[in-house]
């Protein structure tokens, strides 16, 4: 669901990123309060992991359609609304920096659509009121499934209003519309069940490290903490090492919907600003479209989810220090 340039007016675009900069300045304050040390490891797997994931396009049966893993909701709920929305912005900023995965001008509307939603409203209206009394796998279950969907529509619905808001496509509101809802749900659901997959490996393995877990259960993990953030890893390079490899080839939810509308998935856009933004793109872009440059090998994709991956942990683990995140250690071990 990223966006691209041509979607978005240089207006709207510069109001999403002052929307996206309050959040993350809120964030950033809030996080620099919490002293658990221990999230900032887990911020550079899962980031990476998030990372990872989006690679993997997953075809929506009959529809000639695929969509992917967004990881607001998954990342919220191990780290908590704040700390998952920063990580989520790191993820967005090197899609689209080094892969051109949504423009440059475009992210603060990318942020706001795939990392808010996820982080805040999936994590607090929807994952912390259900595990208030206990998490439990039925909850878990429930909690991403529903989280995913609802967040997933907010921010297909808020692709369509930024795109109207634009007024530079031919993209009918109405038709945009009631075209993206629909696929998005679909793709909201595939993403939830991915979703409470992971979380209930984390759950079983170490459950305190899920965000608003209150320990009432007094459950032992089946991991320590170093070996369950080994296994991440470990599922991290799989999936963008070698997963991302079979990949479906379908447009995303996204694409699907305008090529459905104007018959191509391409949008064209005009003016200096695009171009300007193009420009500065590309020349950042080492592998666009996750491959090598002027090249279709197979080794491009691998060494993109794999590099991509650990310049997410670097970046990640780079500003918890650089912000100074989680100054005070309250655990020993």
């Amino acid at each position: 669901m990223h966006m691209a340039d041509a979607l978005v007016a240089p207006a709207v675009a510069t109001t999403m990123y002052v929307c996206s900069t309050a959040a993350a300045g809120y964030s950033v304050k809030k996080v620099r309060l919490e002293s658990d040390s221990k999230k900032i490891p887990v911020m550079g797997i899962m980031g990476a992991f998030v990372f990872a994931a989006q690679m993997i396009n997953f075809t929506i049966p009959g529809t000639g359609s695929s969509g992917h893993l967004c990881g607001g909701m998954l990342l919220s709920a191990l780290l908590g609304p704040y700390a998952g929305f920063l990580t989520m912005i790191g993820v967005l900023l090197i899609q689209c920096l080094l892969f051109a995965d949504g423009g440059i001008l475009a992210l603060g509307c990318n942020i706001w659509n795939m990392a808010f939603y996820g982080c805040f409203i999936g994590s607090l209206l929807i994952w912390k009121p259900l595990m208030k009394k206990g998490v439990s796998r039925g909850k878990i279950i429930a909690a991403s499934i529903l989280g995913c969907v609802l967040t997933l529509q907010l921010g297909a619905f808020s692709v369509t209003l930024e795109t109207m808001a634009s007024g530079i496509t031919a993209l009918p509101f109405g038709t945009f519309v009631a075209t993206m809802q629909p696929i998005h749900l679909a793709i909201g659901f595939v993403e939830g069940m991915i979703t409470a997959a992971v979380l209930i490996f984390v759950y079983e393995a170490r459950p305190e490290l899920l965000h608003a877990n209150t320990g009432t259960e007094k459950r032992e993990g089946r991991f320590s903490f170093k070996k369950t953030l080994v296994v991440l890893a470990a599922a991290t390079v799989i999936v963008g090492g070698g997963l991302s490899l079979v990949a479906s080839s379908y447009p995303d939810g996204l694409e699907w919907s305008i090529e459905k509308i104007t018959g191509s998935t391409e949008v064209e856009s005009e003016g200096g600003v695009y171009e300007a933004a193009g420009s500065v793109q590309e020349t950042t872009a080492v592998l666009p479209d996750y491959a090598f440059k002027n090249s279709d090998t197979a080794l491009g994709t691998t060494f993109s989810g794999i590099v991509g991956s650990i310049i997410v942990v670097g970046v990640c683990v780079g500003a918890c220090y650089a912000f100074k995140f989680f100054r005070k250690k309250t655990y020993h071990g």
